[in-house]
């Protein structure tokens, strides 16, 4: 039978949207699911700040009386406003292996986009960069972290079969920290801490690190700004990702730097890896998902890298060697086993450096694909 697409507009098709990629991952043995409740917010115009730059449009794919697959379709208008781009962006997606299905799901967004007289369509991407971005295409075997796509391996085929190709990877390092810490490395951070222009910050609560949320992402705002997709954060957007993720970190794997005037030029923040606790949950927090999550931060041996970023004006000064170092030392103290870096551009020669300056390899990689609109 044909292929049927339909808008998700009532309550039923919003769960079914949601739940989908449980049916289609129930054979993957590797497959973390997303935490509903806070999919679900990045839905919700009254929780989602980003509404008010972004249209988006979400379908489902039916075939033979039975939904088997998703897509969302969004077009940030920010962002094509900051890079003076036409580009409209394509997430959420799940299908099974089969083209037909994949092929009218991507051919919906794509005159979707056209329609809004867009000229290019990339993706995975969600409404900002705080939101899962690249397909997965090495390191299947790996557990994949928080805000990352957990894909079936056959979705690149997929998306290649369909006329994409590739825009641009992101590399994720793993990072043994039993051998990072090199004699070269701790003399590199002794000489960086003589430098009297700069202080590490570390912090002992979450009470300690509030109120310097606003001036992290402002840094965030000025570090990222080059780099691919990203579009700039206000300040109620700023606030809605302190609310949502101040409760979760653990202040010991927060590191900032500030200079004599007190500005803070540089930031890392680590969370311990919550993967499993997700998946004991099934992605849901209540009743008890949210203690199973709690448990499994607390057991967890890897310390996952979410955010980071130094003013341009100072890179090159040791900073990444004073934040690093640090992190290295906390992470050890508190007996984890590893670090990932979490997604790090493949051509962010610097960040790379210092990944690999502390013996990291690669282990994963994500991929966004893109198609011109003619």
């Amino acid at each position: 039978m044909a292929i049927t697409l339909r808008e998700v507009m009532t309550p039923k098709d919003e769960k079914i949207f949601l739940y989908l990629p449980e049916k289609l991952h129930k054979d993957h043995h590797n497959w973390v699911p997303p935490i509903y409740a806070d999919e679900k917010r990045v839905f919700d115009p009254k929780k989602n700040r980003a509404f008010a730059y972004c249209d988006f449009i979400r379908v489902l794919a039916e075939k033979d009386g039975e939904v088997v697959g998703r897509i969302a379709v969004i077009l940030n208008r920010r962002y094509n406003e900051e890079w003076k781009c036409k580009v409209v962006r394509f997430g959420y997606l799940e299908c099974p292996n089969d083209l037909e299905i994949a092929k009218a799901l991507l051919v919906f967004a794509e005159d979707w986009g056209r329609k809004r007289g867009m000229e290019k369509i990339v993706g995975p991407n969600g409404f900002t960069e705080e939101d899962p971005q690249g397909f997965l295409v090495e390191g299947f075997e790996q557990i994949p972290n928080l805000a990352t796509y957990c894909n079936w391996p056959y979705i690149p085929q997929l998306m290649e079969s369909a006329g994409y190709a590739k825009e641009v990877d992101y590399v994720v390092y793993k990072v043994d920290i039993a051998n990072a810490v090199t004699d070269f490395y701790k003399w590199a951070y002794e000489r960086a801490s003589r430098n009297k222009q700069f202080t590490l910050m570390e912090f002992k609560s979450r009470k300690e690190i509030k109120p310097h949320i606003h001036a992290i992402f402002n840094l965030m705002n000025d570090s990222f700004k080059e780099l691919y997709g990203y579009s700039t954060l206000d300040e109620g957007e700023m606030d809605q990702l302190a609310k949502r993720y101040l409760p979760v970190i653990d202040p010991r794997f927060v590191k900032a730097v500030k200079t004599t005037d007190g500005e803070i030029v540089g930031f890392i923040v680590g969370i311990p890896s919550i993967a499993e606790g997700i998946r004991a949950a099934r992605g849901r927090l209540w009743p008890f998902g949210f203690l199973k999550i709690l448990s499994a931060s607390k057991k967890s041996r890897k310390l996952d890298l979410y955010l980071g970023g130094i003013k341009s004006e100072h890179r090159g000064k040791g900073l990444d060697v004073l934040m690093g170092y640090s992190m290295l030392e906390s992470a050890r103290k508190a007996g984890f086993e590893y670090i990932d870096s979490h997604h790090e551009l493949e051509t962010n020669v610097k960040m790379r450096a210092e990944m690999e300056r502390t013996g990291g390899k690669v282990y994963k990689r994500f991929r966004i694909y893109s198609k011109m609109l003619k």
